[in-house]
């Protein structure tokens, strides 16, 4: 059985139709574990109704504040050997909980399957940069190669992937309390070896409007990305000399996370009226250190479209934080 993991809170206006894309599956054997996360809308009343005509649409009630709670709540009333999530306010493709189900069966164990997506709007122009975010995950996606940027951004597209319970249970589940909790399962999913199983077409369409919660809540701002690079970029640091290029703003908002983690590193920047200025006790350096012959991890905290990293080497290794 697949069980797919909805929570919702305030969904009325679109929660039908994406229930709707559920029943119409061609895969039969699934169960929908709808979630209320505390809403004070109509939801409630439109998710019963499915509850009475199709068994397999199940409603429980969050026991927290939130879409961690929720998705905990969902997780621990789950029935199936496949775990999915889906966005109440979204809509799948007849073939897609067929086509994550048969590329997992296909990969095995250790494997997360991934399908493509395409945004759509209700009641408002689509943004270029949701646009821009669906073809930067597909192209990762048909490559199979989603961690290989996963500290630019979240590149596992959260309602579309599919997990075996015991592999998501081994990296955690739902029950790390950190946002965005998307990212994070992806980076745990990284750091755990999983491997990436394609699903070479769009079967997912993810629906942007004004009230959607990664719009409205400041638990998906920016500012709350640094804090959950730099957590997971410790499994990457091993043996090597961390450096951060890049003084700007959002070079000093790495820099001030690294320091309250109190993780040592070389600050650099290639801005000549930079060089040998203090900054929060550091010294700010001129690139020379990249040629030198030992292991280094590279922080590229630069958000500039022209830059790009060099020399790249055995002994450079670049992370893109932007």
């Amino acid at each position: 059985m697949v069980s797919i993991i909805i929570p919702y809170k305030n969904a009325g206006e679109y929660i039908a139709e994406c229930i709707e894309s559920i029943i119409k599956q061609t895969y039969k054997n699934w169960e929908a574990i709808m979630v209320n996360d505390n809403s004070i809308d109509n939801s409630n009343e439109i998710v019963i109704k499915y509850c009475n005509q199709d068994h397999r649409v199940k409603y429980f009630n969050s026991k927290g504040n939130g879409i961690i709670d929720a998705l905990k709540e969902g997780f621990s009333n789950s029935l199936g050997n496949f775990i999915t999530r889906m966005d109440a306010d979204d809509i799948m493709t007849i073939d897609k909980i067929n086509l994550l189900r048969s590329t997992l069966l296909k990969s095995g164990k250790n494997n997360v399957s991934v399908g493509l997506v395409k945004h759509f709007s209700t009641n408002k122009d689509l943004g270029e940069g949701y646009i821009k975010y669906a073809n930067w995950l597909n192209q990762l996606t048909k490559q199979q190669d989603n961690f290989s940027e996963i500290f630019k951004e979240c590149t596992i597209p959260s309602p579309c992937w599919m997990m075996h319970r015991d592999d998501l249970i081994k990296i955690g589940g739902f029950n790390q309390k950190t946002y965005p909790e998307d990212y994070d399962l992806a980076f745990r999913m990284y750091i755990n070896n999983i491997k990436i199983s394609k699903v070479n077409k769009v079967i997912h369409y993810w629906r942007d409007h004004n009230l959607r919660t990664s719009r409205n809540d400041s638990k998906y701002d920016y500012k709350n990305f640094i804090p959950l690079k730099i957590k997971y970029l410790n499994y990457e640091i091993k043996n090597h000399q961390l450096i951060l290029w890049g003084s700007g703003k959002k070079g000093k908002n790495i820099a001030k996370e690294l320091m309250e983690r109190k993780i040592s590193f070389k600050w650099i920047t290639d801005n000549a009226n930079k060089h040998n200025k203090v900054i929060y006790g550091l010294t700010i350096q001129n690139t020379d250190i990249l040629d030198k012959k030992f292991n280094k991890k590279i922080i590229c905290g630069v958000s500039s479209k022209d830059f790009s990293p060099s020399p790249k080497n055995k002994f450079n290794d670049f992370i893109s934080f932007y």
